[in-house]
């Protein structure tokens, strides 16, 4: 982990349920001054997925349609390009975050098979023992997903299952949502001041 707040993010969305938290996701990292840069993908599992949750209507002003704005700080990179600047160990990322995380993906990663962008960006923070997260997706988990968390796990990654809390009592879907990725941030170096803080 960095000394300083992580400023260079990669955040990558995959094929599974939960564009809601990969939206406000993003929409945290947007508004969080100390972020300076977050390179974004998305498989073409995830477009379907997101046109089937939240309306996406193709890859055209991605950013805009995922979180309702445009940004000056996400940059969307193309799942194809393996030459990528984060798919290099000199370009320094502070961070990634798979969210959602598919166990397909997870499947890649956790086994070294990096054909696309998101797969090589996730070995990349491995290799170089930069924090990884996966915000696995799926339920219920049979044998081989167990094993690919403990493999993820054992190489250096988070597994970090979209599990919402409860004990906040969530007015909505949005602010449940919010919760998660300020709990994921949390865990990468970004606490958010909004977030909902158990006292016991």
């Amino acid at each position: 982990m960095p000394n300083h707040p992580p400023q260079n993010l990669t955040v990558a969305t995959t094929g599974a349920s939960g564009s809601l938290f990969l939206k406000h996701f993003l929409l945290t990292l947007d508004r969080d001054q100390r972020v300076l840069t977050v390179n974004f993908i998305a498989s073409d599992s995830a477009l379907r997925v997101m046109a089937e949750e939240i309306g996406l209507r193709g890859r055209r002003n991605l950013v805009h349609q995922v979180i309702g704005k445009t940004s000056r700080k996400i940059h969307l990179q193309s799942n194809t390009d393996i030459g990528a600047n984060i798919a290099s160990g000199s370009y320094p990322v502070d961070a990634m975050v798979v969210i959602p995380c598919s166990v397909g993906t997870l499947a890649r990663i956790a086994n070294g098979i990096a054909s696309h962008l998101i797969e090589r960006a996730a070995d990349v923070c491995l290799k170089e023992r930069r924090p990884l997260v996966l915000c696995v997706r799926e339920t219920p988990l049979n044998k081989i997903h167990i094993r690919n968390m403990y493999r993820a796990a054992d190489a250096g990654a988070t597994v970090f299952p979209v599990i919402p809390a409860f004990y906040n009592r969530p007015s909505s879907f949005d602010a449940m949502a919010r919760q998660f990725a300020s709990r994921v941030l949390a865990h990468i170096g970004l606490p958010q001041a909004d977030a909902y803080r158990w006292k016991g």
